[in-house]
Order: C-alpha cells, then sequence, then structure tokens
C-alpha cells in the first residue's frame, strides 16, 4: 500500500473526528486553543492508537487468510464506509449535542468520543496487516491527518455550526468504499 493510499485512508477515517470535533466547536461560546488542542490530541490519539491494536491483532493471523485478504479489506471498507453514509444520511436532521456549560470540555467524555469515532480505524489496522503495511509511518500519517483536521473543525464548528456535519460523514463514507474497490480491482484484474 502507498502512502498516497494511506493518507486518503487516514482523510477517510478523520471523518468521523471532523464530525464530533465539530460539534465541540459548535458547542464552545468562544474560541479557546487549549480546549481546541485537546480535541485534535484526543482524536488523533485514538485514530493512531486503534489501527495498532488492529494490526498487531490481525499480524498475527495474516498468513492463514492471505489468499483472501483483499476480500476481506474490500468487505471491511465497504461495510465501515456504508454505516458512515447510512448514519449520516439517518441523523442528517439532528443536531449536535448541546451543553449545559459550553466553557467545560471533560476528558471523561473526549476518551469516549474517541473510542467512539475510532473504531473504524481499528478494523482498517486489521488490513494493514494482511498487507504488510509499515504500521508506524501509517498510524503517524492517521494520527496527524486527524489531529490537523479535528483541531481545523473545532474552529469550523465555532464559525459555521451544524452545516458541514453531516457531509464530512458522506465524503468518509465515500472514500473509504472507494478505497475497498480500489484494493478489489487491484487483486483481481492484477496480470
Amino acid at each position: 500500500m502507498h502512502l498516497y493510499q494511506i493518507f486518503i485512508i487516514a482523510l477517510g477515517l478523520s471523518m468521523d473526528a471532523f464530525a464530533a470535533a465539530l460539534c465541540k466547536g459548535l458547542a464552545m461560546s468562544k474560541k479557546n486553543l487549549k480546549i481546541a488542542l485537546l480535541i485534535a490530541v484526543f482524536f488523533g490519539g485514538f485514530q493512531a492508537l486503534m489501527p495498532l491494536l488492529g494490526w498487531l491483532l490481525a499480524f498475527r493471523f495474516a498468513t492463514y487468510i492471505e489468499a483472501y485478504d483483499h476480500w476481506i479489506a474490500f468487505g471491511i471498507l465497504t461495510i465501515l464506509g456504508g454505516k458512515m453514509l447510512f448514519e449520516a444520511i439517518k441523523n442528517r436532521n439532528e443536531g449536535c449535542p448541546v451543553y449545559s456549560n459550553k466553557k467545560e470540555v471533560y476528558k471523561r467524555e473526549l476518551f469516549q468520543l474517541g473510542i467512539a469515532t475510532s473504531i473504524d480505524a481499528f478494523a482498517i489496522g486489521l488490513t494493514f496487516a494482511f498487507f504488510e503495511v509499515a504500521i508506524l509511518p501509517a498510524i503517524a500519517i492517521i494520527g496527524l491527518v486527524t489531529f490537523a483536521i479535528s483541531l481545523l473543525a473545532v474552529y469550523v464548528g465555532n464559525y459555521f455550526g451544524e452545516k458541514l456535519k453531516t457531509k464530512a460523514e458522506i465524503f468518509g463514507g465515500i472514500v473509504l468504499i472507494g478505497i475497498g474497490l480500489k484494493i478489489l480491482i487491484e487483486h483481481l484484474f492484477v496480470v
């Protein structure tokens, strides 16, 4: 897998974090760099940690299923992308949660959001093991891309609100499905 593909996957994976950070920015009464950085660190950190955990788990089993790895990668990416599309369309009229104290961002809540927005990244880590991806550069790219996108999203959310949330989730779903199709087509049509 090439670095540009990992970067595209990182963009797709970061869309859940983008949507959550957008909501956090919406809930903030004014810009706060310290809180924005805290949000970005949580999301970027979890997006880097979860693929590593998936890779570690799958790496032990990759040799047993390498004949089917392209189908597994296609299936995982298509299911995750489809799930993102479904949830974006289903929840398009739901707003971001409103917090009683807009100045407070709790670490426990960020921890829960970090896990919730990075479950997809765990599954991507499984596919990285199948394709023998160099995991350290991959998780660094995923973590840094998610950090940057989350930081940006807090400020965008503070300015523009909920209008971008659904579009970000739809974009992320399409990207993941597209990468899955590319992996399948490359494997099926390699001479």
